[in-house]
């Protein structure tokens, strides 16, 4: 057994398979793959890694097994499966998930390839255990998959706690000792017991709040954009889909900085001289032919607007979110003896769900010298409601630099 101090369980004691696992080279790579991708760009404590993360489910899913009353071979692919949920993560999480998944087919949960093979696969093997079914569990297949991907996971419990007390904000804050304790298996799904509904919608509460002040900051995806836009580069000449996975951080910064073709992105990136917004515009502004289109027709309307805008194409970046969604409403809690979607049973859903729709923003970056000529052939080419859209920050003079909002 080996004992690890972490920064939000205090005490991580790991053995077993989980322990064997832990300095297999899958696994160390995560200490170099930051867990909030270019979130350090607004908080810059933000830089804790996938690997202090997998320990921290690896601890909150070995005492849901002990809550649960699941032991032998059933808790020892769970608690492998929880130290290897992440390792089919590349480089800046899930920064360029997208991006990956274009080019291989694969999410960061669909990690069957990297467990069968290796290392990993040796590692397993001598504990007799079946990559296969650890890749199933990690993608939260089964009954005990749930545990480790669901609406009512492990993951979920440590990440909000985690990026919470790195970012020095308080909205993911959430009793996830009390959350553990509540689990139940009843007729095959995981349920939080009778008098939970609370607890549910503080889980639910905690995500929704840290969306727009962490995962989906302005600044932050606008870093995002940049790196996506400057790694898609390279993917085609230089760079496999699957080799990119394979890197960390450090590899791709690297790797930007020594291709012409990407320099001067990653040098950008590297001082935080980031692109401004052009255009910044609520769901209810943006056509739905643009909130609902694929990676081409983005690309095209990039062209077209810098095209009219008489700038170089990779002046122009456009970033739609896809739409609103909350898959932990249908997290399952016990009332009255029955099984009940949290969506059915708590109003204080379809408030978040609203809220959420009302967060929700389009935006198209440039350099701040052409946001006001790239934000106005943006309008003209998109056909947005510009009474609706902020065009502009630095021609209206507002948040000019997006760093007074950072700040707060």
């Amino acid at each position: 057994m080996k004992t690890i101090k972490d920064s939000v369980h205090d005490h991580i004691e790991i053995a077993g398979v989980a322990q064997a696992l832990l300095d297999t080279p899958a696994v160390q790579r995560l200490r170099h793959v930051r867990q909030l991708g270019t979130v350090d760009l607004v908080y810059p404590s933000a830089n804790h890694t996938r690997f202090e993360h997998s320990l921290g489910v690896y601890h909150l899913a070995d005492r849901a097994l002990s809550q649960l009353g699941i032991e032998g071979v059933r808790a020892e692919r769970v608690r492998a499966a929880a130290i290897l949920h992440d390792v089919g993560h590349g480089p800046y999480s899930h920064n360029l998930e997208a991006l990956i998944h274009r080019r291989t087919g694969n999410y960061h949960d669909d990690v069957g390839e990297l467990l069968a093979t290796g290392e990993v696969a040796n590692v397993l093997a001598t504990h007799d255990l079946d990559p296969e079914r650890i890749a199933g569990l990690v993608a939260g297949e089964g009954r005990l998959g749930q545990l480790v991907s669901g609406e009512l996971d492990v993951d979920r419990m440590d990440y909000l706690v985690r990026d919470a007390l790195h970012t020095g904000v308080p909205y993911g804050t959430i009793d996830h000792g009390r959350l553990v304790r509540e689990l139940r298996f009843l007729d095959g799904e995981l349920v939080l017991a009778e008098g939970n509904v609370q607890t549910a919608e503080a889980l639910l509460l905690a995500r929704a709040l840290m969306n727009p002040v962490v995962y989906s900051h302005p600044v932050a995806r606008i870093g995002k954009a940049m790196l996506r836009r400057a790694t898609e580069r390279l993917l085609d000449d230089e760079l496999s889909g699957a080799a990119l996975r394979q890197m960390d951080d450090h590899d791709l910064l690297v790797t930007l900085r020594n291709d012409e073709r990407t320099e001067a992105d990653a040098e950008r990136l590297g001082r935080r001289d980031l692109y401004k917004r052009a255009v910044w515009a609520e769901l209810r502004d943006t056509p739905d032919e643009l909130v609902d289109a694929d990676h081409t027709a983005i690309r095209e309307y990039e062209r077209e607007i810098a095209e009219r805008a008489s700038v170089a194409a990779e002046s122009v970046i456009l970033d739609v979110p896809a739409r609103p969604r909350m898959t932990e409403s249908s997290s399952r809690v016990v009332v009255s003896g029955e099984i009940r979607p949290l969506g059915r049973q708590s109003t204080l859903v379809e408030a978040l769900k609203t809220t959420q729709r009302d967060q929700w923003r389009f935006g198209i970056y440039a350099p701040a010298e052409a946001t006001e000529q790239v934000g106005t052939a943006a309008v003209s080419v998109l056909g947005l409601d510009i009474d609706g859209a902020l065009v502009s920050d630095v021609r209206d003079g507002i948040n000019t630099t997006l760093d007074d909002f950072a700040a707060e």
